[in-house]
């Protein structure tokens, strides 16, 4: 599982029209069930990503062919994690994730 944090680099480059491709993009990623989750940084300075891609580079593809990292308005890190605990709504996760 990888938890990606994006962060805004170009804030006049985050228009409307961007943002909506981006968003456009990212749904069809949660139609595949490779994303799980995603959101606003509070304050708004980026996002964060949860996702079960198979690997690093598999993501790193999505990654990168998203609309907010063409532009170069947003950069991103990736961290690879295996979660061992989640509350019972997510106890699915956790057998996905083979811990």
């Amino acid at each position: 599982m990888f938890l990606v944090d994006m962060t805004f680099l170009d804030m006049d480059k985050i228009t409307v029209e961007l943002t909506q491709q981006h968003k456009a993009y990212l749904e069809r990623q949660y139609q595949s069930n490779t994303l799980l989750f995603g959101g606003r940084k509070v304050p708004r300075t980026g996002g964060i990503l949860l996702s079960q891609h198979a690997t690093e580079q598999e993501l790193r593809q999505v990654l990168d062919a998203d609309p907010f990292i063409q532009s170069g308005a947003v950069s991103y890190s990736i961290t690879e994690f295996i979660p061992v605990m989640a509350s019972k709504d997510y106890t699915q996760i956790l057998e996905q994730a083979g811990s």
